[in-house]
């Protein structure tokens, strides 16, 4: 019964977390104290994020960069940065950013979906199912990367399939 509850209550936690992909989803800040963390305060690290929010890839470089310039253990900054160079089509800086995301943060979900489609996107198979096993050992009950990269990964397959 303990069990129950206890897996209810942290479906209900889950469910209240924002369900925005590009934003936090690993973390990289945040002393718990319940005020905004560094990162929010950073008027940079906004100003990237909002730039990636309205898909405005190139726009979103520059103040990330100086978010990591001021925080270079941002791995949210350090994940969008990748995000949006594999948006421009600049996978190696796109892989070099996920990569530094994911040293900073081993956890980070977001950079382990987003590296996983970046794998897809070059048809590298085995990079992508590498990240979608450390989601599954990470998440404790399917969580939204997961699910999103296991969607992708399917869809990969069967593309490839086709041909």
């Amino acid at each position: 019964m303990r069990k129950k509850i206890l897996a209810t209550m942290a479906c209900l936690a889950c469910l209240s977390l924002p369900a925005w992909p590009a934003g936090g989803g690993g973390g990289g800040g945040g002393g718990g104290g319940g005020g905004p963390s560094q990162q929010e305060l950073d008027p940079d690290y906004r100003a990237g994020q909002a730039a990636v929010k309205a898909e405005q890839w190139a726009e979103a470089l520059p103040p990330l960069q100086a978010a990591i310039r001021t925080d270079p253990r941002n791995a949210d900054a350090w994940n969008l940065l990748g995000f949006a160079y594999r948006h421009l089509g600049d996978m190696d800086n796109s892989f070099k950013h996920y990569e530094r995301a994911l040293q900073l943060n081993p956890g980070h979900r977001d950079a382990h979906e987003y590296v996983g489609e970046a794998y897809l996107q070059v048809g590298q198979l085995e990079g992508a199912e590498k990240h979608l096993k450390a989601l599954d050992k990470l998440c404790w009950f399917p969580c939204e990367q997961y699910t999103e990269l296991k969607e992708k990964i399917a869809k990969f397959k069967r593309s490839r399939a086709g041909e």
